[in-house]
């Protein structure tokens, strides 16, 4: 999937809004209704940051010295940034009074916002020997209901908007080093909900079909997770550390930027 740069991002958007400008002054300037029902597409681009964490335990009975934990955590301490294509439908119904426009939107689509961050280290207690992390974390869609408050000029809707998004992670986490080739991995995959707000602009066309502007931020939060499944291999022996708990988290937020068309009944 192709990654999107802070800049094509932004281009787009404000891409976007001259678009919409252009066509707002050249469409009809009276008579716009916004009251009804409507539906339509969109697409555009997601970026955010993720800051992602991989730590350890020291235990007397466990695998490492007392000094690596310390040097596995800075390692594991990662900030990623996730990019990606998203595109969907939405759905929604706007009431107009005067130059004031009420309304609700649903929208529903892919969101492929994926990065990954590998980072090595070295033992104190051995310093021929190192460690890696390696953290990813990559979305699969997006879903939010959302409320619009806005205002008409002319053909023109700009409004806000704030409601709730929902979002598919996955997180995954391994790390391995080149002592006793050691092995540790976990993943997480799980649903996350979280408030969204933004705002936008809508310009009819003609009668029925209309094209937005749209900015949507959201925090989904941290997921995390522990395993006991370190393994090390001696010869041909392969021995667990169940004591040695590794700790791994995320956080997640989400800045959205995309065009959209749609027709109203």
């Amino acid at each position: 999937m192709q990654q999107f740069t802070e800049v094509q991002v932004k281009r787009l958007f404000w891409g976007t809004c001259v678009v919409v400008l252009a066509l707002a002054a050249g469409s009809f300037a009276q008579g716009t209704k916004w009251t009804g029902f409507y539906v339509g597409i969109n697409a555009g681009s997601a970026g955010g940051t993720s800051h992602a964490t991989t730590t350890t335990i020291f235990s007397p009975t466990g695998y490492f010295a007392t000094t690596s934990p310390p040097a596995i955590a800075i390692a594991g301490a990662q900030r990623l940034r996730p990019r990606g294509f998203s595109g969907g439908g939405q759905v929604g119904f706007n009431f107009q009074m005067s130059h004031f426009v009420l309304g609700g939107e649903t929208d529903f689509g892919a969101m492929d916002m994926n990065d990954s961050r590998v980072s090595s280290g070295i033992y104190p207690c051995c310093v021929t020997t190192g460690f890696t992390v390696r953290q990813s974390v990559r979305t699969n869609w997006l879903f939010t209901a959302r409320p619009r408050v806005g205002v008409t000029l002319g053909p023109v809707l700009v409004y806000g908007t704030g409601g709730w998004a929902m979002t598919h992670t996955n997180y995954n986490a391994l790390f391995i080093d080149t002592f006793a080739t050691a092995h540790e991995n976990a993943l997480v995959k799980k649903n996350l909900t979280a408030g969204t707000f933004g705002g936008g602009a809508e310009v009819h066309f003609t009668k029925r079909w209309s094209l937005k502007g749209e900015y949507l931020y959201a925090n989904f939060g941290t997921v995390s997770t522990t395993s006991t499944n370190l393994t090390a291999k001696f010869g041909s022996t392969v021995i667990a550390f169940p004591t040695n708990v590794f700790t791994h988290s995320d956080d997640l937020n989400m800045h959205l930027f995309r065009a959209g068309v749609n027709f109203r009944f």
